[in-house]
């Protein structure tokens, strides 16, 4: 692990706002790094206001739009609202499609098939619009590249509005409007909303055309914050907003398709962590394993004992999913030991027979293996598809870009992506991707950083700190978890390996000549063990959590890394 201590706030700059704010110096030093360095700052940083949301109105192609879809409902037009199969897709098709059957009952909803159209727009989805007598296809998380298929819909009489938060290319479709902040002629004040939150917008824009009250969109907040969560898009401006009050709604008014989901895992409350690796794993288990259609009947089913029987088919697709992908993570691991592909850069792999549902599940697991920028590869039709993962600091998009020449299609982000080729040109496109890598990847992106907010003693460790600290959540990119070092650490005698296999560290610390002593817990690393015996000194890269034991909690360290 690399321990990167991140710059200091001036002393001068800590003392004023901590004095200001009448909070601790440590909090009031990670405050500033968050630029958060004013009262109005902080107030809006601890207490989010949905009156801070930007207007709609202020994306571009937001008035044409709602313009378009009103027209469409005043003239009895039939909608289609079409997104991707993933968390963002049919989180946004649940949100765009039940608020607008609160306005008319001719809209109908489309998830691709993963496997017999693949990512985005489809032809086969505008074949479906044009058999309907459906004249409007409003597409979500997807779209800003699709220039030949609304081409082709243009024929067929069916328009497009686009709503998109993926990078668009050179040439944009000829839709009736793309929403899209990420477009360079879009001034929109906050670019890093998820596909769900640009459906957030454009619903916001239609309330308040058909002046609606916006308080009334309050109930369809939990849906964009478990597409922020899940699209691990950064959790600032809007988006700290949006996730702090979808949030609450998850915690106090679930729809009837979350709660089901929440009262199978047995959790009382959920935080954004949660939401991560509870519900949105289950929601992109349907459009794994079977059909993303089944999450999007789960997410609109208004009727709880009927969401119950699909969270209980649901459940099943996401054992089957963990099944999968630990049965090809295994084979992926064993292919890269024969091939001697860890001295590489790069992680590339491929089977045919590989579950193209799972194989973005099986390239983080491989990432977090090798900390390498890695794909994944399966046969898909007469094609291979691969998902591409990241390393922190490394852009795999740009990367990819460099290697287009044997890429058939290829769509993302920074750190995840997708990408079909033909099989012909995989040894060559792999060769390709390890070269442009190795020229471009700085060496130190391929050690796993933990990044440190600030050095702290443990005396400083105290309830009232820990909850301010709390306050700071939702947590996410751009927001993580303070993560701290302390020095002069010893081990009281209580260290040991636990886990069924000991690969967990479990300790009771001091810090040399004081008194405060605290819990620790280091997930797998149990072969740090040696580094704590007989009183050695050690320091320690940390966050704080609850530790709930016989119904009595304490503030514990969960341990990064030990040196």
């Amino acid at each position: 692990m690399r321990w990167t201590l991140q710059p200091k706030p001036s002393q001068e700059d800590v003392q004023k706002l901590a004095t200001k704010l009448q909070v601790d110096l440590s909090i009031a030093s990670l405050l500033l790094q968050r630029s958060i360095d004013t009262y109005d700052k902080a107030k809006s940083f601890f207490r989010p206001s949905l009156e801070e949301l930007h207007d709609p109105f202020l994306m571009r192609d937001m008035d044409k739009a709602v313009t378009r879809i009103l027209l469409a409902i005043e003239q009895g037009e039939n909608i289609l609202v079409f997104g991707d199969y993933d968390v963002d897709g049919t989180t946004s098709v649940a949100l765009v499609s039940s608020y607008l059957k609160t306005i008319t009952p001719q809209v109908a909803t489309y998830i691709p098939d993963r496997y017999a159209e693949g990512y985005g727009v489809s032809y086969a989805g505008i074949d479906y619009a044009a058999d309907n007598d459906i004249t409007l296809i409003i597409a979500l998380d997807c779209g800003v590249k699709a220039i030949d298929k609304v081409a082709y819909a243009k024929e067929k009489g069916v328009d497009f509005i686009i709503c998109d938060h993926h990078r668009p290319g050179d040439q944009l479709p000829a839709a009736v409007a793309i929403l899209d902040p990420k477009r360079e002629d879009c001034h929109y004040p906050y670019d890093e909303l998820c596909g769900c939150g640009v459906g957030f917008k454009l619903i916001s824009g239609i309330a308040l055309s058909r002046k609606q009250n916006l308080q009334e969109l309050h109930p369809y907040l939990d849906l964009v914050a478990t597409a922020i969560g899940a699209d691990i898009v950064p959790i600032t401006g809007e988006n700290r907003i949006l996730a702090y009050y979808g949030l609450q709604v998850i915690n106090e008014a679930p729809r009837p398709g979350f709660e089901a989901i929440i009262k199978q895992v047995k959790k009382q409350t959920l935080t954004i962590t949660d939401v991560v690796f509870i519900i949105a794993p289950r929601i992109n288990a349907a459009g794994r394993m079977k059909h993303g259609n089944h999450a999007v009947t789960l997410l609109t089913e208004t009727d709880y004992d009927a969401a119950c029987q699909y969270a209980i088919e649901i459940e099943q697709y996401n054992t089957d999913r963990k099944e999968a992908d630990k049965q090809i993570t295994e084979e992926a691991l064993a292919q890269i030991k024969a091939y001697k592909e860890e001295d590489k850069k790069t992680t590339v792999v491929y089977q045919e027979d590989w579950h193209k549902g799972v194989i973005g599940i099986v390239a983080s697991r491989l990432t977090e293996t090798y900390y390498r920028p890695t794909l994944v590869f399966t046969k898909s039709g007469d094609k291979l598809a691969a998902s591409a993962r990241s390393v922190k600091g490394f852009d795999v998009y740009n990367a990819l870009h460099a290697c287009d020449e044997f890429i058939e299609q290829f769509g993302g982000h920074k750190y995840a992506a997708g990408l079909t080729l033909r099989e012909e040109d995989y040894p060559k496109f792999k060769a390709r991707f390890e070269e442009v890598v190795s020229q471009t990847c700085d060496e130190r992106l391929l050690v796993p950083e933990i990044r440190i907010d600030t050095e702290i003693n443990l005396d400083q460790i105290t309830p009232k700190f820990y909850r301010i600290l709390k306050q700071f959540a939702p947590f996410g990119p751009g927001n993580m978890r303070p993560t701290f070092m302390t020095k002069n650490l010893v081990d009281t005698g209580y260290g040991k390996k636990v886990g069924a296999e000991e690969t967990h560290l479990k300790v009771t610390v001091a810090q040399h000549g004081k008194e405060s002593r605290i819990g620790g817990i280091g997930f797998n690393l149990g072969d740090k063990h040696e580094l704590i015996t007989n009183q050695k000194p050690f320091m320690a890269a940390y966050s704080l959590d609850e530790n709930e034991w016989n119904n009595e909690v304490s503030l514990q360290l969960r341990l990064k890394d030990i040196k």
